[in-house]
């Protein structure tokens, strides 16, 4: 495939001050071809995708990736739609095993390539971010090896970004599960200027010390994406909204406020079954949470 530097790819611009756009997840259309997904989305009014690259959902290891690439750019900008791209596939890289091979096994070297390969499609799509996370310590491997595997492919990842920003998520249960944790490997890395977080609400309510309002406030300048889903305490289970514990008016004021320009995508892979109906309310509760969070 060839790559189009991030400075010639169409980039979209930032929303008024205080206005957030709203997206929402591939992966919670996975019975979906991505064309169709992508019309329903736009269809229902969201100004944007977060796309997890998988079997049927632009695969990178499939022939005719630059034909297909073009294609979904086309797309995109047929329907007017912004997007992020995600790599947490579960079984893209190994049928056997969830997420595997990641950062921290004995040899990453699929994984590096799988981001590789999503930093390129992210240029030549005008993605405004790639995102991507540690991974789960294989038990084999000690905490420390773990952690220097971690450094050295993430620096691998920056030193071919080309200017694409990177998104890192923490992501409980992982090896770095909280914005702690990002921010040492942030310091590990040397604090590369592209070298973003990916900041999961439900995952601000699942192991944060502080209030999730507090946990938008204390990333703001580092923020390049937003994954938005509604969780309790303890338990890293993506919900719909509502269904949780999260009070949702004063996280999007923080987000306004903040002035994040990006998308906020929802996050709920498990919801395919029902993918149109959940999308279509899922848009409808975050803009009556938005204008509440205007008036409050």
């Amino acid at each position: 495939m060839t790559a189009v530097t991030p400075a010639a790819a169409p980039r979209r611009p930032a929303p008024a001050p205080g206005r957030l756009r709203f997206g929402y997840g591939t992966n919670g259309f996975a019975n979906h071809r991505l064309d169709d997904a992508l019309g329903v989305l736009a269809d229902l009014g969201y100004a944007g995708v977060a796309l997890t690259l998988d079997h049927d959902h632009l695969d990178p290891f499939a022939p005719g990736l630059a034909r297909r690439v073009d294609a979904v750019r086309r797309r995109l900008g047929a329907l007017g739609l912004a997007v992020v791209v995600e790599t947490g596939a579960r079984y893209l890289l190994d049928p056997w095993h969830k997420h595997a091979p990641t950062l921290l096994h004995d040899d990453p070297s699929r994984r590096i390539e799988l981001l590789r390969r999503a930093v390129r499609i992210g240029a030549d799509l005008g993605a405004e971010a790639v995102s991507f996370w540690a991974g789960v310590r294989p038990p084999e491997v000690p905490p420390r090896v773990a952690w220097e595997r971690l450094v050295a492919g993430c620096a691998t990842v920056c030193a071919g970004a080309g200017g694409v920003p990177l998104g890192f998520e923490p992501e409980p249960g992982m090896l770095v599960e909280d914005i702690a944790g990002w921010r040492r490997l942030r310091a590990a890395l040397g604090e590369p200027p592209g070298f973003g977080i990916t900041l999961d609400i439900g995952h601000c309510r699942c192991l944060e010390p502080l209030p999730v309002p507090e946990c938008v406030t204390a990333v703001a300048d580092h923020l390049v994406n937003v994954q938005i889903d509604d969780m309790r305490r303890g338990v890293h289970e993506h919900l719909e909204f509502g269904a949780g514990e999260i009070d949702f008016p004063p996280v999007l004021a923080a987000l306004a406020d903040a002035g994040y320009p990006g998308l906020v995508a929802v996050e709920l892979p498990r919801h395919s079954h029902a993918a149109p109906t959940v999308a279509a309310r899922s848009l409808d509760f975050l803009r009556v949470a938005a204008r509440r969070g205007e008036g409050r």
